[in-house]
């Protein structure tokens, strides 16, 4: 999405912040003996390494909870000074049915929601709160935990309250887009909608788009506690990390995204046919001149481009989108397979292909040079079709396939690349 708006020539400010203490951290922490600010620097260093490998770009800001306390608090006083919010024996409470449109975004009704608070939570939480749908702003800190000083006594943020000050302070009252799992639009993003507008008065977002579940057999959804998962870390170990990104972006962000190896394959062999058909159409480059008049691909290349940007603005349509790239790789290839081909023609698609593929965060243009070793060899093997000595030249094709070097015949000459 965001490479696709920059794409359109917006200035895309991105905010992903880092929850960077909460209970499960605590606890590793207490588990291991150290700190938990060592926790989250041990894997927010590991996130940067994991996006890095599938080509995400790092955020615009990546602001942490824990650099943010002083704005926190003063956030809680204002939703307390306009008795949105409540203390408690150590703790802060939202007021959830004070404000008025709170269950809208999710649908939710607030007599189902009062009834299954009652059920959920705790009889000391319970006991705190003045009504079972109230949620915790500021929790009092226990014995062993990391903790803050504050008007209501040392204690922690909560978790949701982290989003809105950090969003609102990078953003703005009132921002464009807010992204996240369709698990976060109840509670957590409901609770951000009316900690925020309690306290600026004014609309927190206007786009809300919450994404599907990557899902494995029988549509169950991927998660750790069920023991079902695959990190992109050990991943990549396995696969190629432009196969993996091509894979995660080619689903529409709402629908379940369906993680098997037959559809990490479906993946690999369509970003071959694009990567493949972009390679032998740069590979006529070589001796080719420009020509007087490209109107004719100039053309087709401006109405593809525009039918891809027609698809991605209808909610990022990325399927849509994808049968436009297809269509570019249809014409590259018939446009390398002539007889004739025009520079200046040529670079007019090649450009579109890199543009449109490069949204979806994959590299076209990333063909490895050959060792020295393998260049002689596949010279060698040139050598011999020339010379008509077919039992060498299938021997050298052998030993280089074996190699990872996969060789194409063309009628302009043998082309290869690095089979990934």
């Amino acid at each position: 999405m965001r490479r696709y708006l920059e794409f359109l020539g917006y200035d895309v400010k991105f905010v992903s912040n880092f929850t960077d203490v909460d209970d499960k951290m605590i606890k590793e922490a207490n588990k291991e003996g150290i700190t938990v600010p060592e926790v989250a620097d041990r894997f927010i260093k590991a996130f940067y390494e994991d996006i890095a490998q599938i080509n995400v770009q790092k955020a615009t800001i990546n602001p942490r909870a824990t650099d943010n306390i002083t704005e926190i608090i003063d956030f809680i006083k204002d939703l307390v000074a306009k008795d949105y919010a409540y203390e408690s024996q150590g703790d802060v409470f939202y007021r959830a049915r004070k404000f008025k449109h709170y269950g809208e975004l999710s649908d939710q009704n607030i007599d189902q929601l009062v009834e299954g608070a009652s059920e959920h939570v705790g009889d000391t939480e319970f006991a705190k709160k003045q009504d079972p749908i109230d949620f915790a702003l500021w929790k009092k800190a226990k014995p062993g935990e990391i903790k803050w000083d504050s008007p209501w006594g040392e204690g922690r943020p909560g978790w949701h309250i982290e989003c809105s000050v950090m969003s609102t302070k990078y953003l703005g009252d009132t921002f464009d887009i807010h992204g996240g799992g369709q698990d976060l639009e109840f509670p957590h993003h409901e609770n951000e909608i009316a900690q925020s507008e309690a306290k600026t008065g004014k609309k927190f977002v206007n786009y809300w788009m919450h994404n599907g579940f990557v899902t494995v057999e029988n549509n169950e959804k991927m998660s750790k506690s069920l023991g079902n998962f695959v990190t992109v870390h050990d991943l990549v170990k396995t696969t190629n990390p432009q196969v993996l990104r091509f894979f995660l972006s080619s689903t529409h962000y709402r629908r379940p995204l369906e993680y098997s190896q037959d559809n990490l394959q479906k993946a690999a062999d369509n970003l071959d046919k694009i990567k493949t058909a972009y390679n032998n159409l740069k590979f006529r480059l070589d001796g080719a001149e420009d020509a007087s008049d490209i109107n004719d691909i100039q053309t087709q290349v401006t109405k593809i481009v525009d039918d891809f940007k027609t698809a991605m603005n209808d909610d990022f349509n990325v399927q849509n989108g994808l049968t436009e790239i297809f269509n570019l790789v249809s014409l590259a290839n018939n446009y390398a397979a002539g007889e004739t081909v025009a520079k200046n023609a040529a670079n007019v698609i090649l450009e579109a292909m890199v543009k449109l593929t490069s949204i979806l965060g994959v590299k076209l243009d990333d063909q490895q040079d050959l060792s020295e070793e393998i260049q002689q060899m596949v010279d060698q093997r040139d050598e011999a079709r020339a010379n008509k000595d077919f039992a060498t030249s299938d021997k050298l094709r052998d030993q280089l396939k074996d190699m990872g070097v996969i060789l194409e015949d063309t009628p302009q000459g043998t082309r290869w690349h690095i089979n990934d």
